[in-house]
Formats: C-alpha cells, structure tokens, sequence
C-alpha cells in the first residue's frame, strides 16, 4: 500500500469580529513561531522538537493566550521548515571554480545561514479535532481562537468528493489571502502499490519547449503536446516585465510583484493541466518514463533570443511532480532515467551520433541505417526503450554510447 497526500482548499465565510480574531491569532502563532526560530539558531539548530519544548513551553504558557495544542503546533512548524531548508542546501551544494578552473562543490548545512528563519505572514496550524472540527451536520467549521471557539461558514466546492471517499483529515493551516480567509487540510487516503508483474504499459515522455511533452507508448504510438502558445504568452509576460523593470518606480515593482504571481499560477495550471491529461489517456498500470533533468542544460539555439531564457525559467519539476502524485493515485508509477544520448541515439541500429540530430529541420537522420524521425518523437521512443530495461530489473538503465553498428 502507498499513502497519497493531497491538500484541500476550503473558503472561509467569518464576520468582522470572527475574521479580527483569525487575525490576532494568526499575529500570535507568527510572533511566537519567531521567537522559536531565533532560539534554534542561537542553539545550534537543535530541532528535536522535545528539546524545544523543554526550553520555551512553560515560557510561552505563561505568557501567551495560545493554548497548548497550538503552541506544541508552533514548535512543530518552526522545526519543519528548518528541515525543509536543511534539505534544500543538502541538495544544492556551495559551487565554485578552483585555481585549476575545475568546479568544486561543498556541503551545505544549516550553519552556512547568516539570520534565523523568518516567519513574514501571520500565520496559523490548525490539529484536527483539538483546534478545529465540522460541525452542524459538516455546514460549519468550529475553529479555535484566542481563549475561545468560534463557528464559520465555507464552501468546500471542487473538493467535495474528498470528504466521502476514505480519506483521512488532517492537520490544516489558515491561510489569509488579499482580505480572504481560508482553511488548507491536508488529506491522506492509502492505495494498492503500482505492481511491476501486473504487465503495464510503458509510456516515454520528452519534455520540452517547442513541444511540452511527446509520448511514445508500448503499442508505437507517439502523442505531441504543442507549446507554441505556451511560448508566445512567455514571450508577452517577459515583454511586460522588461517594461516595468526599465521604469523602475515603487508601483512598477508592485506591478512586477503581482505580474509574477499570476505567470507562477499559469504555469501551474499549465502543468496541472497536462499531467491530468496524461494520466486520463494513459490510465491505471501505466509506467510513465521521464528523463531526470537534475542539472541539465538544454541547446537553446533553435529558439529565438528573447525565449532562450525560458528552457531555464520552465518548470520542469512541477510537471513531474505533478504527474508522479496523480500516477500513484490510479496504481500507476513515474520513473526517471538517465537523459543521456536519448536525442541522439538511433533506435533501429543503435548509433550513437550527435551530428544525426539537425536541430534546424526538428528530424533526426541516421547517416549509418537511414532511419529517420522526428526529433522529439526519437528522444520519446529511446525514454520509453529505458523504461522497458528498468522494468525488466536494470536499476539505473542508460544508454550506451555505441559508434557503429549494433
């Protein structure tokens, strides 16, 4: 069995009074989330939650209107997001090139931070049933609050389906958005593994630009995902940006503050999007093969200039991350494989040939079998190729390098 998480999103509906009490609450889980913050970095980043706890609970009992539940939520917070962060550095290491002109990497850990994390917006983690729980036949929402409970309207539409089919409620956090309040939960429901003996079809996706995905399935068949609109509407958010940017005024940075915000939620949605429809061609007992593009760089001399910058800036991540979450939901499962020479090797003789791929004409041309094809189609057969070694047992699958015959 695997768990699936997921976070639904409900709109709160509080009157005046309710909605100063949200906020004074919030205020106090964000000042004490602080004041915890700063003692673990004075403390050498001792994140156990019982040495925290030791120190600082009877301290903010004493002093603060939050009740238990919330100020053991707050410890909690505060040492999630230094691991996350502790995470973070581990996977992106300090670079630097030595007097050799060679790239040297070195660990990182939370003792390279110059300043404690800082907790900006109020905020609030909610316990189930301790700080919050349905009430009035599931119509109301009773939520703590400073020294007392309330009760507030929502809405819970496009999740409804969560809330009848065996998933399990969890921690939430408030969330204040533009004068608008609302309630995240997380959610957990456990499902039957992806089973490799269970004959699945095998699906190789290349990502990229020009195309945002091409799939090649088990049967032959190859799906292309056009991003040439994806590329103009780039190509206008970049347009506006350099304009505000060259401006430079205090309401051009606000512009470029909110204009940034709405490109993340359209890449987002464009990511959503897709990965869903995948999932729905596709369906259950699907292995889908993707690339790992850690650290990879992508020849951009095929796209205008102004959009070079978007093989960097597009996320890549998001997509799988989407895909892999919605696979495990329908017994499916996400693989990545090694990216190497999957545009340049020709799947009908095996040659390994850089030059067989022209970039200018989007084909690749085997100058020892002939063999031809579209270039994103290519990538997409060979992904798919690696996905049928992993599944037989090979546990990193990667393309040879072979430079005649196979």
């Amino acid at each position: 069995m695997v768990k699936l998480g997921r976070t639904i999103k409900l709109r709160l509906y509080p009157d005046t009074n309710q909605a100063e009490q949200l906020l004074a609450m919030s205020q106090e889980y964000q000042r004490l989330a602080n004041i915890v913050s700063q003692w673990i970095f004075d403390h050498g980043f001792q994140l156990s939650w019982l040495k925290i706890n030791h120190h600082l609970y009877k301290i903010f009992r004493q002093e603060s209107e939050l009740n238990s539940q919330m100020i053991q939520s707050v410890f909690r917070t505060v040492s999630a997001r230094y691991k996350t962060v502790r995470e973070q550095m581990e996977q992106h290491p300090y670079r630097y090139k030595s007097e050799e002109n060679k790239w040297i990497q070195v660990p990182r850990d939370l003792t390279w931070l110059a300043k404690p994390i800082q907790f900006r917006r109020p905020q609030t983690d909610l316990v189930r049933q301790s700080n919050y729980s349905f009430v009035d036949g599931m119509q109301k929402i009773s939520m703590t609050t400073l020294g007392r409970r309330t009760k507030l309207g929502f809405t819970d539409k496009g999740f409804e389906k969560y809330f009848t089919d065996d998933w399990k409620l969890g921690t939430a956090k408030l969330v204040h958005n533009q004068g608008k309040w609302f309630l995240h939960i997380g959610i957990t429901k456990e499902v039957s593994d992806f089973d490799t003996k269970d004959n699945p079809q095998i699906v190789g996706i290349d990502r990229g630009l020009r195309f945002l995905a091409t799939a090649f399935d088990s049967e032959g068949k190859a799906l292309f995902f056009d991003g040439q609109k994806i590329l103009r509407r780039r190509k206008k958010f970049l347009e506006i940006r350099q304009q505000l940017q060259s401006k430079g005024t205090k309401s051009a940075k606000k512009k470029l503050k909110r204009l940034a915000q709405r490109e993340n939620r359209w890449m987002t949605d464009v990511n959503h999007r897709l990965s869903k429809t995948l999932i729905a061609l596709y369906g259950p007992h699907t292995l889908f093969v993707l690339e790992d593009l850690t650290n990879v760089t992508f020849n951009m001399n095929d796209l205008p200039k102004p959009l070079r910058n978007s093989h960097r800036s597009w996320s890549f991540f998001q997509l799988e991350s989407f895909l892999m979450y919605k696979a495990q939901a329908i017994q499916s499962a996400v693989v990545k494989v090694s990216p190497a020479f999957t545009s340049q090797r020709c799947p009908k003789c095996g040659l390994v040939e850089k030059t067989n791929r022209h970039h200018d004409t989007h084909e690749y041309w085997c100058k020892q079998c002939q063999y031809r094809c579209n270039d994103d189609r290519l990538g997409a057969m060979n992904i798919q190729m690696l996905g049928q070694d992993w599944l037989s047992g090979v546990k990193q699958p990667k393309i040879e390098k072979l430079t005649t015959a196979g």
